[in-house]
C-alpha cells in the first residue's frame, strides 16, 4: 500500500511540474530537435533562424522523410536545410536519440545544447540527453501543443493516458541510468526497447538520399 501511494505521489509532482517549465532559448552552440510531432521540427527551425544555435540536428527522422520532404513542411526553412541542418536516421527511441546527439556533439565539438521537444517528453529526453553527456550543457527548451493539456491533467483523460505511461518510462530510465554508465553498451535499453536504440546501419545508408544514390547506381551498372 505504501508503495502504491508513493508511485502516485511521484505521479502527481510528475505531472504537475510539466506546466512549470517555461520554453526559454538562450544561446547555445547547437540546437537538436527530437522527432514526434511536427511542431517541434518547426520550433526548433525558427530557433535556428533566430540565431539560438548555429546548426541543427533533427533525431529520429522517418526513413521515407527527406530535406525535400520538410522543406515542404517548412518552406522558410530551405535555405537552412541546406546549410545548416543535419538528420539523423539512426535513433530509434529516446535512448538512440542520445547516444546520436552525443556523436554529432563529438563530432563537431559543441560544449552546449538547446533540447527541443514536447513537454511532456521533456523530463525523460533531459534525463536520457544529461546521462549520455553529462560534460554539455543542455538547455531544455518544451514545446507545448493543444493536444496536450497539462495545465490541467487531471481532467483530461487523453493526457492521464498519455502521461501515465510516459512517467513509468521516465523511472524506468531513471533506474538504469543508475546502474549503466553508457547508454550506447546498456542491455537493458535492447530489452525495454525490444531492440537496440540504434540502427546498425550507417546514416549514409539510410534515408531518401541513399535510395536516390542506388538506383542511380543500379541504372549505371544496366547501361
Amino acid at each position: 500500500m505504501g508503495g502504491l501511494v508513493v508511485l502516485v505521489g511521484g505521479y502527481v509532482n510528475f505531472a504537475s511540474r510539466l506546466a512549470l517549465n517555461e520554453a526559454t532559448a538562450p544561446r547555445t552552440d547547437a540546437i537538436v530537435v527530437v522527432t514526434g510531432g511536427a511542431q517541434r521540427v518547426g520550433d526548433a527551425i525558427g530557433l535556428l533562424h533566430a540565431d539560438r544555435g548555429s546548426r541543427l540536428l533533427i533525431s529520429g527522422v522517418n526513413e521515407r522523410t527527406g530535406r525535400e520532404e520538410l522543406a515542404k513542411l517548412n518552406p522558410k526553412a530551405r535555405e537552412a536545410l541546406a546549410c545548416c541542418v543535419d538528420l539523423d536516421y539512426r535513433a530509434r527511441n529516446t535512448i538512440g536519440n542520445a547516444i546520436e546527439t552525443r556523436r554529432w556533439v563529438r563530432q563537431h565539438g559543441f560544449r552546449s545544447l538547446l533540447l527541443v521537444t514536447s513537454n511532456y517528453h521533456m523530463p525523460r529526453t533531459m534525463l536520457e540527453f544529461n546521462h549520455a553527456m553529462p560534460g554539455v550543457r543542455i538547455v531544455p527548451y518544451p514545446v507545448v501543443t493543444d493536444q496536450v493539456d497539462v495545465t490541467a491533467w487531471w481532467k483530461d483523460w487523453h493526457t492521464i493516458r498519455l502521461l501515465v505511461p510516459e512517467y513509468a518510462k521516465y523511472l524506468v530510465a531513471n533506474l538504469r541510468s543508475l546502474v549503466e554508465d553508457d547508454p550506447e553498451t546498456s542491455r537493458l535499453s535492447v530489452i525495454i526497447g525490444g531492440r537496440k536504440p540504434v540502427s546498425p546501419k550507417s546514416g549514409d545508408q539510410i534515408g531518401p538520399e541513399h535510395e536516390k544514390r542506388s538506383r542511380a547506381l543500379g541504372q549505371d551498372r544496366g547501361a
